[in-house]
């Protein structure tokens, strides 16, 4: 029986990249702003309508930049339902995070619970539009505004999401993209900040490189975060094809809602409008009437050959770097608690069969059917 993993990178076919790999080796530009580093930047504005867009190796030196760039100190409010790379680039910065509890809805960070934690030492909220389902974006600039706070979006799974209109990615002072290779969108390990304005791009092209403004001049205490010329020849390749990716990650997620409908103790999220959603995962929740626990289930589907991940858990607040922290107590994250204790993302990805999702739902239905 064939293993089937949560997710699996969408592939080109090799043919297609062969060509790039011939101009990269013709042309012996690998790194540093390359021909085709400059395309892809071009071309992902174009395609995802944001204005600027500064390429990175990976989206963590991307998350770690952009706080650099807006020059954020001290504390700021972040959720602790997300993968560590948010919380940790805040800790690469200096910054303490502030935990602040989620909305048992969407998951994201609840705007009603932001502002009882701003305190003098505040200087930015940092939300995860998580699954890709886009933050109260309007309310937190609201409260950013009425106190003088920095917005950054952590936008690992946004790639392409749509909120009134328009990219979700043009919300904030700046979004950060993963383009992981468990993402809808890939180039291997990579990243992106979306910035608002060609100047807040400059600098962080400069901070990306070194700090280098030319051969002489070093303007910051910059990194090494450029993105190589294999990398970007592989995400304009993706790019072609990521409509099909994106199209087909939505057909396996119907199936999914039309095969999980009225199995007891599995519950399914509510999505306002499928069409603005990139499904970049398929998370469910297993809730008490179900006749195991989550992760009994989860560890029974891996009996089966069926990969499944936890995700989000445990909530970062719960490891040993944060959890000494004050707003990472228990009684402060009630909702955030009960959401890691309950979810499991199921397998998603363009080249899933349709057949195998009927199997995962299937045996998911025997063994609530055998209680």
């Amino acid at each position: 029986m064939k293993k089937i993993f949560v997710t699996e990178p969408a592939m080109p076919p090799l043919d297609e990249f062969m060509p790039y790999l011939e101009k990269i080796w013709q042309s012996k530009w690998l790194t540093n702003g390359g021909p085709f580093h400059q395309q892809l930047e071009h071309e992902l504005a174009e395609y995802l309508g944001v204005k600027h867009l500064a390429l990175f190796t990976n989206a963590t030196i991307a998350l770690v930049t952009a706080l650099q760039a807006l020059r954020i100190s001290g504390e700021v409010i972040t959720t602790p339902y997300s993968f560590v790379a948010t919380a940790h680039s805040l800790l690469w910065n200096g910054i303490k995070p502030v935990f602040v509890d989620i909305d048992p809805h969407t998951f994201n960070l609840d705007p009603k619970k932001i502002e009882a934690a701003i305190t003098p030492q505040t200087t930015a909220i940092f939300p995860v539009h998580v699954y890709g389902t886009p933050c109260n974006v309007e309310e937190i600039q609201r409260i950013a505004d009425v106190y003088g706070l920095k917005v950054i979006y952590d936008a690992a799974h946004a790639f392409g999401v749509k909120h009134n209109g328009g990219s979700v990615l043009n919300f904030g002072d700046l979004s950060v993209l993963s383009f992981h290779a468990t993402k809808v969108f890939n180039t291997f390990e990579g990243g992106a900040i979306i910035c608002p304005d060609a100047k807040t791009k400059q600098r962080i092209d400069h901070l990306k490189n070194f700090g280098i403004a030319d051969e002489v001049t070093v303007v910051a205490p910059g990194i090494n975060g450029k993105m190589n010329e294999v990398q970007a020849a592989f995400g304009l390749l993706q790019l072609k094809h990521v409509d099909s990716s994106l199209a087909k990650r939505a057909v396996i997620a119907s199936r999914y809602r039309t095969q999980l409908a009225g199995i007891a103790g599995i519950t399914v999220p509510e999505v306002a409008d499928p069409s603005l959603q990139n499904n970049s995962y398929f998370p469910v929740f297993v809730e008490a009437e179900y006749p195991m626990s989550r992760d009994a289930l989860y560890t029974a589907l891996q009996t089966e050959n069926i990969m499944t991940r936890r995700y989000f858990y445990p909530l970062i607040s719960d490891f040993p770097m944060y959890r000494g922290l004050p707003s990472a107590r228990i009684d402060n994250l009630p909702v955030a608690r009960r959401v890691a204790d309950r979810v499991l993302c199921l397998p998603i990805y363009p080249d899933l069969p349709l057949d195998d999702v009927d199997r995962i739902c299937g045996i998911m239905r025997s063994w609530a059917q055998a209680r």
